[in-house]
C-alpha cells in the first residue's frame, strides 16, 4: 500500500538550467513575460487592492501592469526575478492587439525561447504568460489548451505542424497592442502624492522666505573661526540577508489537502446539460471547466451559486458553450531545507516508486539567485552567485492527493505546483519539485 511506503537512500551528482525567461526582446525593445495574472475587484481603489494582494499571489511581488478591457487585470512579478520598472507587459501588447478575438492560445519563437500566452473571454489566465527555454515544454503546455473548444486564434510555430493554427509575425502584431509598462506596486500616487507635494511646496516657499529675510536684514557678518575638519568615517555596507526559496515554500501538506476537498466538491456540481471538464490544482486553488450540451448559461450558473463554493472568478466563452471557475485557498508559507543531494535524493525516489509498482519522470535543474541592480549580487557586491538546485518529478496514478499527502511530505524542501484530475478515468497527473543540497 502506498500509505506503508519507506524511502531509501544512494549517492552522486548532476547539474541543470532555468526553466523559464523573465524578459525578452523584441525588435529591439525588452519585453516583460511570464507575470502572473489576477482580475481586477476593485476598480474605485485598485492600488490599494493590488499592494494588499499582491504578496498573497506571488511572494516577493513588487511590480505590476495593467491590462485594459472589458475585464481589468493587473499582472504581479518580482524584481528579483530580474524584471525592471518601465518594461512593458508582452501579455498586454498582444491581448490587447487581438481585441477583436478574446479567446486564443498561442505560442510564438522568440530571440531566447517560446513565449505562450492564453486568454479566455478577455482575461487572461493566471498561467497565460510563460516564456518556456525549452520547446518540449511550451508544445506540452499548448497541446493541452487546444483540448479546450473554441479558440477564436490558435497561433503556433508553423515547424509544429498542428492543424488549423496560423504563424503571424509577433513584431508585426503587436505594433496594434498597448504598452503597458511595470510599475512599482508600493509607489506613491493618488492622496499620498498630492499631500507630500503639497507639504514640499509649503516648505519651499518657506525656505525662499527665510532665504529672503537672511539675505537682506542680515546682520554684519563676523570673522568666521575655521574648526578642524574631523575625518569622514566610511559606512560600511551592510550586506543583505540572502533568502533562499525553500524558506518561503507555500505549505505542500495544505495544498494537497485543499485540492482534494475542492475537486471533491467541483465534481458534485452536476448542472442539467452541462458535463465537467478538466480539473487543475495549484499552490494557489483550483481551476475547473464545464462544456454544455443540450442545457443553458443560467442553469450552469445556478448550480454554481448554490453548490456553496466561493469561486473568486467565473468566465463563459463568446459562444456560450465552456464555463470556467476558479477557487483559491489560504497560502500558507513554511520554511523547509532540503535534505539530500541530487542523484542521491533520485536514487531514492526511483527506488521508492518502483517499489510502488508507478512510474515517475525525474530532472535536476539548477538556478541562479538574482542580481541586486545597486550592490552586485543578493547578500552584497563581494556575494558570489548563488546556485540551487531542484528534482523536478511527474507521476499519475489512481491515488488521490490524501493518500501521496503522507508520502511526498516526508520530503523536506518539496513544492507542489501542478496536478490535474482526469475525472472520467480517475486519473490523478501530479506536478512538483524537491530542492536538494
Amino acid at each position: 500500500m502506498l500509505e506503508n511506503a519507506k524511502l531509501y537512500e544512494k549517492d552522486l551528482e548532476s547539474d541543470a538550467t532555468r526553466s523559464w525567461g523573465a524578459t525578452t526582446v523584441i525588435d529591439g525593445t525588452t519585453y516583460a513575460t511570464s507575470l502572473f495574472w489576477q482580475p481586477l475587484q476593485n476598480r474605485d481603489d485598485p492600488y490599494t487592492e493590488i499592494e494588499e494582494s499582491a504578496e498573497s499571489v506571488l511572494e516577493g511581488a513588487d511590480l505590476f501592469a495593467f491590462k485594459p478591457g472589458k475585464s481589468i487585470q493587473y499582472g504581479v512579478c518580482a524584481s528579483t526575478d530580474g524584471y525592471k520598472r518601465g518594461l512593458p507587459a508582452l501579455a498586454v501588447s498582444l491581448s490587447t492587439a487581438l481585441g477583436d478575438k478574446s479567446s486564443f492560445v498561442a505560442v510564438f519563437k522568440v530571440d531566447n525561447g517560446w513565449w505562450y500566452c492564453c486568454a479566455r473571454n478577455d482575461i487572461i489566465l493566471s498561467d497565460g504568460d510563460m516564456l518556456f527555454l525549452k520547446e518540449e515544454n511550451a508544445k506540452e503546455q499548448f497541446m493541452s489548451m487546444m483540448t479546450v473548444p473554441d479558440w477564436g486564434r490558435k497561433i503556433a510555430p508553423a515547424e509544429w505542424h498542428i492543424e488549423d493554427t496560423q504563424d503571424p509575425d509577433l513584431a508585426s502584431l503587436i505594433t496594434n497592442g498597448i504598452k503597458s509598462k511595470l510599475q512599482k506596486i508600493k509607489a506613491m500616487r493618488g492622496p499620498k502624492l498630492y499631500a507630500i507635494v503639497a507639504v514640499s511646496a509649503i516648505v519651499g516657499f518657506w525656505l525662499i522666505s527665510t532665504l529672503i529675510t537672511d539675505v537682506i536684514f542680515a546682520p554684519k557678518k563676523k570673522p568666521v573661526v575655521v574648526a578642524p575638519v574631523k575625518p569622514k568615517v566610511v559606512k560600511q555596507i551592510e550586506e543583505k540577508p540572502i533568502i533562499m526559496p525553500w524558506t518561503t515554500i507555500k505549505n505542500p501538506k495544505l495544498v494537497l489537502e485543499h485540492c482534494y476537498e475542492d475537486v471533491m466538491q467541483l465534481v458534485k456540481i452536476m448542472p442539467p446539460g452541462w458535463s465537467i471538464g478538466g480539473i487543475t490544482c495549484t499552490a494557489n486553488g483550483v481551476t475547473a471547466s464545464w462544456k454544455r450540451e443540450v442545457g443553458r448559461i443560467a442553469w450552469v450558473d445556478k448550480a454554481l451559486k448554490e453548490s456553496g463554493i466561493p469561486f473568486v472568478s467565473k468566465s463563459i466563452s463568446p459562444d456560450g458553450n465552456i464555463l470556467i471557475a476558479s477557487t483559491s485557498y489560504p497560502a500558507k508559507i513554511i520554511s523547509s531545507p532540503p535534505s539530500y543531494k541530487g542523484v542521491e535524493l533520485k536514487n531514492i525516489l526511483n527506488d521508492l516508486f518502483q517499489s510502488l509498482d508507478v512510474k515517475i519522470t525525474l530532472q535536476e535543474v539548477s538556478e541562479m539567485l538574482n542580481k541586486d541592480k545597486k550592490s552586485g549580487f543578493i547578500g552584497g557586491p563581494k556575494q558570489k552567485p548563488i546556485i540551487y538546485r531542484m528534482v523536478k518529478f511527474s507521476f499519475e496514478g489512481t491515488q488521490n492527493p490524501i493518500i501521496w499527502r503522507d508520502i511526498l511530505t516526508k520530503f523536506s524542501g518539496l513544492t507542489i505546483d501542478n496536478i490535474k484530475y482526469d475525472n472520467v478515468f480517475g486519473i490523478w497527473y501530479y506536478e512538483g519539485a524537491i530542492y536538494v543540497m
